[in-house]
This record gives structure tokens, C-alpha cells and sequence, in this order.
């Protein structure tokens, strides 16, 4: 472990103070390098990547146990302990705690005059559009997403990601969605009436 954890280092310090450090001998560490990996070194660098690569899918949230049965799932014979070492030397790690976002409702603040009447069937494009937001799970962490839909094609045409809930989140999706259709008449905006819906920046648009 010693010798590897120079080998991990030694782009970023000098060889001398890693192996001073180790309380090794720089002749040992360089016989070290010249020896050709066993079958098993070579296997737990397979399996490494496995797990690397389920744990990213994961959203950098799984532990071993999780991790060890993709594994399984996927046809491989290794052990929990073998894939919890491996976990650990890279310094991969389970989230504690990672459930979604929850926000307390209320009262609509001001509550606009429902146009469309739960008739979603327009006849022409532009004609009506959609909004709502969304919450997703990245590797950075949740996201909110706003979108807005022409309930003509059910086409996306405005979106706008951010790590907070903002009125600019919803103003950036509706923006987007204005300079890629460029609408010509009046257009119809339906919304759940959530806070960001109600501010004053968004009812001066």
C-alpha cells in the first residue's frame, strides 16, 4: 500500500519526500515499479473501474452493499469485503442522508384567472404554453428544472436549470422559450401559481 500510494503521488511531489515519508528506501520503491503485477492486482483494477462506474451512476450516493449487488446482478463472483477494500482505497463512499428536496405548501399568494379550463387541445402552436418545475438528481447534487411546453406539439421550447429556486429559474425557461418561437400573438401561460409565478418580476413579463 505504501508503494502504491507513492505511485499515486508522484506526479504531485518529489520521490525523495514521498519515500521519506513512507519510511522506505527509493531503491525499494523503484524495484517495486520494475515488478510485474500479479493476477490478482490486475483483477481488483478490473473490478475497480466496475465499481467506479456503478458508483457514478449512482450519483456518487451507493455504499458497497449496494454496489456489490450490481455486481452480482451484472455476473461477478467477488465478495462484500473485497469490494468494501476496494471502496475504501479509493476513498469512494456511501451518502448518508440523500433523499429529495421536500418543500412545505401554501396558499396561492395571487391567484390569476385559469384561461385554459383544464382544456389542454389547442389548435395551433403558440397558441398556449405550459410551465411547472422539476427537481433532479445529478452528481453535483439536486437541481431544479423549469420547463415550458407548447401543449400544440407537447414540444419542450424553454428550460432553465439552477441550484436554487429562484425567480429567475422560471423567468430564463420563459425567456428561452420566447427567443426560440418568437410568438407574434398574444400567448397563453398556464402555471400551477407557485410562488415563482406570482412574483412581481414574473407578472411584469
Amino acid at each position: 500500500m505504501r508503494y502504491a500510494f507513492i505511485q499515486a503521488h508522484e506526479e504531485e511531489f518529489a520521490i525523495r519526500n514521498l519515500c521519506h515519508m513512507m519510511r522506505i528506501h527509493r531503491s525499494g520503491y523503484y524495484a517495486w515499479l520494475k515488478q510485474p503485477k500479479s493476477a490478482r492486482q490486475k483483477d481488483d483494477e478490473r473490478l475497480l473501474g466496475l465499481i467506479k462506474q456503478f458508483w457514478l451512476e449512482s450519483g456518487c450516493v451507493y455504499g458497497y452493499r449496494k454496489i456489490y449487488h450490481d455486481l452480482r446482478e451484472l455476473g461477478e463472483t467477488c465478495g462484500k469485503n473485497r469490494v468494501a477494500r476496494l471502496m475504501k482505497q479509493e476513498g469512494l463512499k456511501a451518502q448518508v442522508g440523500y433523499n429529495k428536496p421536500r418543500y412545505k405548501g401554501g396558499k396561492v399568494a395571487i391567484l390569476a384567472e385559469n384561461h385554459l379550463q383544464q382544456d389542454f387541445d389547442v389548435q395551433q402552436p403558440n397558441q398556449a404554453w405550459v410551465t411547472d418545475i422539476t427537481y433532479v438528481r445529478t452528481y453535483e447534487g439536486w437541481l431544479f428544472l423549469a420547463i415550458v411546453i407548447d401543449l400544440f406539439s407537447r414540444q419542450v421550447v424553454g428550460w432553465s436549470m439552477q441550484p436554487k429556486m429562484h425567480v429567475d429559474l422560471v423567468l430564463n425557461a420563459l425567456l428561452m422559450a420566447v427567443w426560440r418561437r418568437k410568438p407574434k400573438n398574444r400567448v397563453v401561460i398556464h402555471s400551477d401559481q407557485g410562488s415563482q409565478y406570482t412574483s412581481s418580476d414574473w407578472r411584469l413579463f
